[in-house]
């Protein structure tokens, strides 16, 4: 009998959190979506939110192509402009 292993053989590198912000006021967001449909609402009220509230300058929305994978470098470039991102899995 053999058992298998599924777990990956990777070399894991730590990581450091990002500074929290003190304050939303001017600040540009990014919402990242995985693409699935219940997240929708969720980003629609905290949009408002954001930009009524807490005087965001700029929400900028995003969706994964694949809800399953990783964010591809291509949507990881154009995340890095935000000050702050908000990811929303709609499960």
């Amino acid at each position: 009998m053999f058992i298998l292993d599924p777990t990956a053989e990777v070399d894991l590198k730590p990581i450091s959190s990002a500074p929290r912000l003190k304050s939303s006021d001017k600040k540009i967001i990014g919402l990242l979506s995985n693409g699935k449909a219940a997240v929708s609402p969720f980003f629609n009220y905290l949009e408002k939110m954001l930009g009524k509230n807490w005087n965001a300058k700029t929400i900028l929305r995003y969706t994964k192509i694949n809800y399953s994978a990783p964010a591809d470098p291509d949507l990881i470039r154009e995340l890095s402009r935000c000050h702050m991102i908000v990811t929303g899995i709609g499960d």
